[in-house]
């Protein structure tokens, strides 16, 4: 048997261990992306073998967690590709002002800033103050992160250009609060945000939302996967919502997509339509 053949077999058995032990469901992941990825905890966590990661992760939970940092890799940031904001502000917000309370969903929030950068986009076209955001994502660690909404100091001139690019109204810096080498956002912002763990493998659907953000995260799935988190999208969105999804992704070959049209094709940026016949 090839040794690539038993890689993959070792890796098969980890997933599988971990939905069994921890309820986390890395089965349908992109093999190619969760190869990497195990690649760089051997390294870093010092393992020689995916089998041995097997075996401290079934019998160390808290090793587990620490594996999980590299299965989740987060890689984000405020108004990140900003003519994607930009969009939201022209082509989006002003539909759901006609909504009287609002409810957003970013899934795969990573360590939140793409919430952020949501509710400041809010909050500059009058739409926070009625309403909520669902950030969710399967990490303990970077939500506990972005709850606390606290950042790199060094990381904000990065931001704030950004956030400039993607029409902002005032001063980044109006939001946040800077003190020892981090900034903390201001409570304005941070209080229309729930946090909140969720897995697009394993969990259903848990409010009737207006508007999904969802970057950057499907490319990481297999088919398979990716049909189940569009479905989930469609079954939560209200009628005539809006979805987002990141530059590299697409509905074209899911069965959802007839539910769909486009609103920005360049942005990647949908809104449901009634189903035929309806």
């Amino acid at each position: 048997m090839s040794e690539d053949k038993t890689d993959d077999i070792e890796i098969e058995l980890l997933l599988q261990g971990i939905f069994l032990r921890y309820k986390y469901d890395f089965r349908e992941y992109s093999r190619a992306s969760v190869k990497r990825r195990l690649k760089s905890a051997m390294s870093r966590l010092n393992v020689a073998t995916v089998s041995g990661l097997q075996e401290k992760t079934l019998h160390q939970p808290e090793f587990f967690f620490s594996l999980l940092q590299y299965l989740t890799v987060p890689v984000t940031e405020m108004f990140r590709d900003p003519a994607y904001f930009q969009a939201l502000r022209e082509k989006v917000l002003p539909h759901l002002s006609t909504y009287p309370s609002l409810k957003l969903w970013v899934a795969g929030c990573s360590t939140g800033e793409e919430a952020y950068s949501l509710a400041i986009l809010l909050e500059e076209e009058g739409l926070l103050d009625r309403s909520i955001i669902y950030a969710t994502d399967i990490n303990p660690v970077s939500l506990k992160k972005a709850e606390a909404g606290i950042y790199r100091l060094e990381d904000i001139q990065k931001y704030t250009a950004n956030y400039q690019k993607a029409g902002g109204k005032r001063s980044l810096s109006d939001y946040y609060v800077a003190d020892y080498g981090a900034v903390a956002f201001q409570p304005l912002i941070r209080k229309k945000i729930l946090f909140t763990d969720h897995s697009l493998a394993t969990d259903n659907v848990f409010s009737e939302t207006h508007f999904i953000s969802c970057r950057n995260v499907m490319i990481y799935f297999e088919p398979e996967l990716q049909n189940r988190a569009v479905g989930l999208f469609t079954e939560s969105l209200a009628r005539q919502g809006f979805l987002g999804i990141g530059e590299k992704e697409s509905l074209q070959f899911s069965p959802h997509a007839v539910r769909y049209e486009s609103v920005d094709r360049g942005m990647k940026i949908y809104r449901k339509v009634l189903e035929r016949g309806l």
